[in-house]
């Protein structure tokens, strides 16, 4: 997989490509099925497949104040593309005077004259440039016009739901993490660092590890039967996240992993967390004995559950 910044200066030359295009946050069922009609056809036409996306976010930069929560750090939406199967991911920098840009002027420029496009795959919902005027139907017109062909992935259900990075951010939201993992095709997950934190787990018989989350997207507060990827290796485990209101008001919100049968000195290593379900809100208890007692009865449910999971 081949990463491209400033495409409109790079060397690269293309001919004839199969390319999408979007911001791909989560990489959920939907961007799925069009990466992978993407790749599919491009295979068979014996063209490369190009994806065409953006950072940061082109919400957090027209309205920051209202810009969503990422689902995916940038390097696990391009990790996730490239397994894919995408040969050559394009990196556009989302700016203000880039998104004053026109529609018709973005496909000139992008998918014809730099990527010289074969075929364009895009979801049904696609929109793009100066007030997000761009859409299948003005890629199809303009498609007649400038020689590629177009094809429009319609929506990916699972259930009653059309699949959707907004759908998949509100069971996120809701703490329902067996929703997210049917919508994302595979768990949701917190990458971090493993850092020291105040060391009290281990004082009371569940030592933790403290996850420093790099992305901003994380269940709502309470405790989960989880997954922690270290080095590769998943290990079981209950997490919590919230402030631990049992030890005092205002302490700051962390992500808190106790690992199953795990002892080892880990401190700086990355790691992910995947959520698998929510197994309670978090509550301030009586006393620190009543904690315990409810941490003990929390991590068997997240063995049972994990069991059946693994």
């Amino acid at each position: 997989m081949e990463v491209i910044r400033h495409i409109v200066s790079h060397p690269r030359r293309f001919q004839a490509p199969v390319v999408t295009l979007g911001n791909f946050d989560g990489i959920h069922r939907g961007h799925q099925a069009i990466l992978g009609r993407v790749v599919a056809d491009a295979r068979a036409r014996g063209e490369i497949s190009v994806a065409l996306t953006f950072e940061p976010h082109p919400v957090a930069v027209l309205r920051p104040e209202a810009a969503p929560p990422k689902l995916a750090s940038l390097p696990d939406r391009l990790r996730m593309m490239g397994e894919a199967g995408v040969d050559v991911i394009v990196l556009q920098r989302f700016t203000r005077a880039f998104a004053a840009g026109t529609a018709e002027d973005f496909v000139r420029r992008f998918l014809v004259e730099r990527l010289h496009a074969g075929k364009v795959v895009v979801g049904h919902t696609v929109n793009f440039g100066q007030g997000r005027r761009g859409d299948a139907v003005l890629l199809e017109r303009l498609g007649a016009e400038y020689g590629y062909e177009l094809e429009v992935v319609g929506p990916v259900r699972v259930g009653e739901h059309v699949v959707s990075s907004s759908v998949v951010r509100r069971a996120v939201e809701e703490g329902d993490m067996r929703l997210a993992t049917a919508l994302l095709g595979r768990r949701h997950c917190a990458p971090g660092v493993i850092e020291r934190g105040d060391g009290r787990g281990a004082t009371i018989g569940f030592p933790t590890a403290n996850v420093r989350v790099r992305t901003a997207m994380l269940p709502p507060d309470g405790v989960y039967a989880v997954w922690t990827d270290l080095s590769g290796t998943r290990r079981p485990g209950v997490a919590n996240v919230g402030r631990k209101p049992t030890f005092g008001a205002d302490l700051a919100r962390t992500l808190e992993v106790h690992i199953f049968d795990f002892s080892d000195d880990v401190y700086g290593a990355r790691c992910g967390v995947e959520f698998v379900e929510r197994l309670r809100g978090e509550i301030a208890f009586p006393s620190v004995d009543a904690l315990v007692a409810q941490i003990g009865r929390d991590a068997e449910r997240a063995r049972a559950l994990l069991a059946l999971d693994a």
